[in-house]
C-alpha cells in the first residue's frame, strides 16, 4: 500500500547494500522505522529531507510489517541549526528526549508540531538555549499525559504555598505533606523550591515557545530545573540515560 505522510527524521542507521533505515516521526503514522535507498548525499530535496532538522514529506510503502521510503521532499531546513556548534548539541538532545517518550506507531499530533516550533526557535536564538530545551520538556509532559501539579499540593490538593517539588508525588507540595513525608520515607525525590521554580514552569505551561524567544534562566535557577525535569523525565517517561545528555 502507497501512502504519505509529513515528518520528521529522529535518527538513521545505515545498513548493507547503500541502504538506510529512518527513524522517521511521522505525523500521520506517530514514530515508525523505516527503509529507503534514497542516497543521503548532494543537495536535491531528497537527500535533504532525510537529515537531521528538516521537515520533510514522504512517499511510504506500507506492508503488514513494514515501511519502506519511496520517495522524500524537504518542506523545510531549519539548517542554522547544524551551523552553531551549541544548536545542534541541544538539538539532537531533543530528538533523542523526543525519540524516548514516543510510542511506536501512535500518532502525537501536538508533540509533532511542538518539535517544528522548538526548530523554528532554536533556529534564530541567540542565548538561553538551555531554557528553551526545558520550556519543550515541559511541554512535551503536558501532551504525554504527565504535567507535575503545579497550582495545589499533590497530596492534600490544598491550594497552599509550595514548599517542595516532589518527584515521586508529581507535582508540588505544601509544607505539612513535604514534612510528613520526609520524616515517612527518610528519603524522597523533594526538591526545594527556590529560585522561583514553580512560576517558570506555570509560564512554561501557559505560554507558546515562540512566546518564550526572550526568556533566558539564570544560572541556579536553570540548573535545578534541569536536574528536576530529568529526574521527572525518567521517573514517568522512562526517558533517561540520554547518550546527548552529557554533550549539553
Amino acid at each position: 500500500m502507497l501512502t504519505d505522510t509529513e515528518g520528521i527524521v529522529l535518527r538513521q542507521i545505515k545498513t548493507s547494500y547503500n541502504r538506510r533505515m529512518i527513524l522517521l516521526f511521522s505525523k500521520k503514522f506517530g514514530k515508525i522505522s523505516a527503509g529507503t535507498g534514497i542516497g543521503e548525499k548532494g543537495k536535491g530535496k531528497s537527500a535533504l529531507a532525510l537529515r537531521p532538522f528538516t521537515y520533510g514529506r514522504y512517499e511510504l510503502f506500507k506492508n503488514r510489517e513494514s515501511y519502506n521510503i519511496n520517495s522524500a521532499e524537504a518542506i523545510k531546513s531549519y539548517y542554522k541549526i547544524g551551523e552553531d556548534v551549541d544548536k545542534y548539541m541541544n538539538g539532537a538532545y531533543v530528538l533523542e528526549f523526543t525519540e524516548k517518550v514516543l510510542s511506536e506507531g501512535v500518532p502525537a499530533p501536538g508533540i509533532f508540531n511542538l518539535l517544528l516550533d522548538f526548530f523554528s526557535v532554536l533556529e534564530n536564538r541567540d542565548k538561553g538555549i538551555g531554557t528553551l530545551v526545558l520550556a519543550y520538556q515541559t511541554k512535551v509532559f503536558k501532551y504525554a499525559g504527565v504535567l507535575p501539579q503545579l497550582e495545589r499540593c499533590a497530596v492534600c490538593g490544598e491550594k497552599k504555598e509550595p514548599y517542595g517539588f516532589s518527584i515521586e508525588e508529581g507535582g508540588v507540595l505544601c509544607r505539612h505533606c513535604a514534612q510528613n513525608i520526609e520524616n515517612s520515607r527518610g528519603h524522597a525525590l523533594i526538591y526545594d523550591v527556590k529560585f522561583g521554580i514553580v512560576d517558570v514552569l506555570r509560564y512554561f505551561t501557559g505560554h507558546s515557545l515562540k512566546n518564550l524567544e526572550n526568556l533566558a534562566l539564570k544560572e541556579d535557577a536553570g540548573k535545578l530545573l534541569q536536574t528536576i525535569v530529568r529526574e521527572y523525565a525518567a521517573y514517568y517517561l522512562d526517558a533517561s540515560d540520554l547518550k546527548s545528555e552529557k554533550l549539553i
